[in-house]
């Protein structure tokens, strides 16, 4: 999840557009999705990604992360957090009710990890069902003042153990891993 130096993830009317991104990035986050075999999206990422990733790998001018990340798109399998959408795409599992039930099951599977772009919301609602294992998080060098926060409320302390830290040069991003301390 990209988040500014003052912890938000978008700006008062969704704005993304102060995220840094360049081939160093793309090839960290390739990386990241090479290790996972589910994604994890809430409604609004879902439609976002999906309007774009499918057929990325197909344009005529496709970049290497397009064709990297379509390709990964395309095959893996992908969870939708939703009481509004359906789909009749096999790889698409909307979960409408029963969220933690579902989630702690999918969990428990067998298979690479699963990972989750974006989704503030969803990201509140699985903090408060403790249901997040890890933080991978691209701290921007920005202060927004105000927009979406990355972490809303939290009810009680929780402890984070950090794994891994990457500074990208080209754009000053902080690639973080943390690990709930359970």
């Amino acid at each position: 999840m990209h988040v500014s130096l003052d912890g938000f993830v978008a700006g008062p009317n969704g704005e993304m557009n102060w995220i840094k991104v360049d081939e160093e990035l793309f090839e960290y986050a390739s990386n990241r999705t090479s290790a996972s075999d589910t994604a994890l999206y809430g409604r609004n990422t879902f439609l976002m990604m999906d309007n774009y990733w499918p057929t990325a790998a197909d344009k005529p001018n496709a970049s290497k992360h397009d064709i990297e990340h379509g390709t990964w798109y395309n095959k893996v399998n992908k969870y939708v957090v939703s009481s509004s959408i359906q789909s009749d795409n096999p790889l698409v599992t909307v979960i409408s009710r029963d969220m933690k039930g579902q989630l702690e099951t999918l969990k428990n599977q067998p298979g690479k990890e699963i990972i989750m772009f974006g989704s503030p919301g969803l990201v509140h609602s699985l903090l408060e069902l403790d249901l997040i294992d890890e933080f991978w998080l691209f701290y921007n060098p920005i202060l927004l003042g105000k927009g979406v926060p990355m972490f809303g409320k939290i009810r009680e302390h929780l402890p984070l153990k950090l794994i891994k830290t990457e500074q990208l040069k080209s754009t000053g991003v902080v690639c973080m891993n943390y690990e709930r301390v359970r």
